[in-house]
This record gives structure tokens, C-alpha cells and sequence, in this order.
């Protein structure tokens, strides 16, 4: 018999591989984790949307905690999020949090970060009861249909509405918005033309009407103020700061889209998990209040909701002993990195009980990890203590329909029954 050929490494800059089962993607980057250097992949330049260039893939747990904590050699500008858009975009929209570093980034979060201050999160617990309620009740009285649109879409939009004391008559617009600018986030490959008409024309005026939205009701919160996170953040003073307008409608972004998609994501991964595997939905609801917040965990690494983030060097580094130059791209891939070996006993078992579990779902360690982490795994816990307890037999009645991304690890339809 002949010696067989190494696979090739997979091309994680075309959208054909993010469209294969699994079960391949994960094998693929197990591949590329056993690899003694990262694996370089080149971009095509598309005019007016991507710069092109290529990146360095992290799929090590080790090295993406090293990049997510050493921001002064890992730079998150021009861009973190992947892939890169063109450098036209922040002088129309602003950079929002995500891509900034510090001094810059320090300022905002500082102020940002009291929107999740404990104080402020308690205050949700009520809504965050109200909506699971609501979505409890629609699931058990449909006994059938789709869990995204009855209850991984609106458990998120209507807690961060809420925050921002946004009426639940506009929250449909709202959503709808978001819908748009994440529906095609991260494609790449054979989609380039199709990304390109859907950005420039749908991305990009979802955008708009969002910033424009916010504005509105920031100029409003100025003027009359409220007991909603939205007042404090536009009345905020800082050591003498303020956000700008623009610079909320930033943070505006990155909350309905990071905040929203992070518990639709994990909800509907968990709820697949947890029908695919009985045994550990057993084992969680005979004791909740031992295994809900182990639970959380296991299903956010499990899923990894974001896909990916990338970073810029900003000076020569070697990593694993091999040299980056100053300016080169990596990207952080969590779900690989959730899977790695080395770190984690079985990555590929779903195990709520997991302890440790040092995953990197919520992202990396480090300036840029995520500020609504604990609102998440307070929405996620509420969700399935209640499906638990009020709808003990829900599963799911088919196949996901996974949503066509290399950033966002989303289902855009998973039929349920009860």
C-alpha cells in the first residue's frame, strides 16, 4: 500500500468550508492546531469592501490567549472584526469599541461599562423573567415550530431594548435591522459579489437607520433624562468625559448586534445540545441550581457563538517560534480553540458538569472581553431553568439551518416540539 498524502489545510477564507458539516470543520482544525506554526491564509482584495492582504490562523488556546492579552503587540486597529471592512467605513460610521485600542478604548469602556455595573444587571432580572415567561408560554402553546424566532430572537432584543428603554412597539424595527447586518456577516469566497450587493446596499443602510434611530433618542435622553442605561450613558461624566453621539451610536452597534447575537447563538446551539444528548439534559434538570451555571459555560464553548476576531501587529513577535512581521493579521478562532486538546479532557463532549472550563467563548482575556458576558449567562440561565422546569420535553424536530458565516456561528431556523 502507498503512503497516504497529508490533507490540505482547509481554506478558511472561502464560505464553501463554512458550509460543511461539523464534524469536517472540526477534523480540519484539529489538522490545523497539530501544525507547529499558524497556517497562513491569503484574501482577495474586493473593490470598495475588503482590503485584501491575509492573515496568520490562531487556533491554539494558547495562542489565542496570548493575542487577546497582549493588546500593545496585538493591536485591534484598524479592525478586530474579520473579515477587515475598508478603511472608508469608520470615517462614515465612526470605529466602535471593538476596534479601538487603548487610550482610546480604556476611555469608552470605562464609560460604557457601568451599563453592566451589578447594580444596573439586577435591575433586569425582572424583564429577564418577563421574557422568559412570555417565550415559555408561546413555546408551550405552539407545541411546535421554529425556537429561533419564538425564543432565541426575542429573549435578547427585548432585554437590551429594555436597558436602553426602547418602547416594545419599535423593537420589531430594531430587530429587523439587525437582522440585515448580520446576515451575511464574515462571507467571503464565491459570495464576494453577493457580499458586496448585500453591504452596500442592505448592510449599510441597516446601519443607518440604526445610528440615526439612536441619535434620535440620545438627543431626546439629553434633554430628558431617564431611569434607563440609555440616560446614564448620554449623561455620563467620566473624569470630565462624555460619549459623543456618534461615539454612542457605536457602542449603540456593537450592543444590539455582540449583545443579541451571543444568547440567540448559545440558545439554540444549547438547545440542540441538549436534545442530542439526553443524558446531560437529565443530569441538569434533576439538579438546576448545582449545574445551570456549568451548563452555560459547557454550551457557549461548546458553540462558541462569535466565529472569530482578528488583530494587527503592531511590532515584529514571534509566536511559537515563529516570526510575525509588524503589520501582519492573525485570527483568533474560538471554536478552535475551544476544542484544543491540550486544555481541554474530551473537547468534542458535551459535559455540563465541565470543570474547568477556561474557554474563550465570550472571547479572549484581556482588554476585550466581552461587557455583556454576565448578562448573557444571566438570559441563557433563565431560559433553560424555565424550559426545564415548564416544558420538560422540548427538543428538536429537525435539523438546524445554520447561517451562511465565517464570523457569526448562527441558525437561522431550528424547528422544536414539545
Amino acid at each position: 500500500m502507498g503512503i497516504a498524502e497529508p490533507l490540505a489545510p482547509p481554506d478558511l477564507t472561502d464560505l464553501a468550508f463554512w458550509a460543511r458539516p461539523e464534524a469536517e470543520r472540526l477534523a480540519a482544525f484539529a489538522r490545523l492546531r497539530a501544525l507547529d506554526r499558524p497556517v497562513f491564509f491569503p484574501e482577495p482584495r474586493v473593490p470598495l469592501l475588503r482590503p485584501g492582504g491575509g492573515f496568520h490562523a490562531l487556533v491554539r488556546h494558547a495562542d489565542v490567549l496570548e493575542a487577546s492579552r497582549n493588546s500593545a503587540v496585538f493591536s485591534s486597529e484598524p479592525a478586530a472584526v474579520s473579515p477587515e471592512p475598508p478603511p472608508w467605513l469608520p470615517l462614515v460610521f465612526g470605529r466602535p469599541l471593538v476596534n479601538m485600542d487603548d487610550p482610546r478604548h480604556a476611555r469608552l469602556r470605562r464609560i460604557v461599562s457601568r451599563a453592566f455595573a451589578p447594580r444596573r444587571l439586577d435591575a433586569l432580572d425582572g424583564e429577564i423573567a418577563d421574557t422568559v415567561d412570555e417565550i415559555v408560554t408561546r413555546l408551550a402553546r405552539h407545541g411546535s415550530g421554529d425556537f429561533v424566532a419564538d425564543a432565541a430572537r426575542e429573549l435578547p432584543i427585548h432585554v437590551i431594548c429594555s436597558m436602553l428603554g426602547i418602547d416594545r412597539e419599535r423593537r420589531d424595527h430594531v430587530l429587523s435591522r439587525i437582522d440585515v447586518m448580520t446576515e451575511y456577516s464574515g462571507v467571503r469566497g464565491e459570495m464576494h459579489r453577493l457580499a458586496t450587493a448585500r453591504l452596500l446596499v442592505g448592510n449599510l443602510k441597516a446601519i443607518v437607520d440604526l445610528r440615526r434611530f439612536v441619535v434620535g433618542l440620545g438627543r431626546a435622553r439629553r434633554r430628558d433624562p431617564g431611569d434607563d442605561i440609555l440616560s446614564a450613558l448620554v449623561t455620563a461624566d467620566v473624569d470630565g468625559e462624555r460619549l459623543s453621539l456618534r461615539e454612542l451610536g457605536s457602542f449603540f452597534d456593537l450592543l444590539l448586534v455582540a449583545g443579541n447575537e451571543t444568547v440567540r447563538n448559545a440558545a439554540s446551539h444549547g438547545l440542540v445540545l441538549l436534545s442530542e444528548h439526553p443524558d446531560q439534559r437529565e443530569r441538569l434538570a434533576a439538579d438546576p441550581d448545582a449545574l445551570m451555571g456549568t451548563a452555560i459555560e459547557e454550551i457557549v464553548r461548546m458553540c462558541s457563538p462569535i466565529v472569530q476576531f482578528r488583530r494587527t501587529l503592531t511590532q515584529d513577535h514571534e509566536l511559537r517560534g515563529h516570526p510575525l512581521p509588524a503589520g501582519s493579521k492573525v485570527v483568533l478562532f474560538y471554536g478552535s480553540a475551544n476544542r484544543d486538546e491540550a486544555v481541554f479532557d474530551a473537547p468534542d463532549t458535551f459535559d455540563v458538569g465541565r470543570r474547568p472550563n477556561p474557554h474563550v467563548g465570550f472571547g479572549g482575556p484581556g482588554a476585550h472581553l466581552c461587557l455583556g458576558a454576565h448578562l448573557a449567562r444571566r438570559e441563557l440561565g433563565a431560559l433553560f431553568r424555565a424550559a426545564l422546569e415548564r416544558v420538560p420535553d422540548l427538543r428538536t424536530a429537525g435539523p438546524a439551518v445554520p447561517l451562511r458565516s465565517a464570523f457569526d456561528n448562527g441558525i437561522v431556523a431550528l424547528p422544536y416540539t414539545v
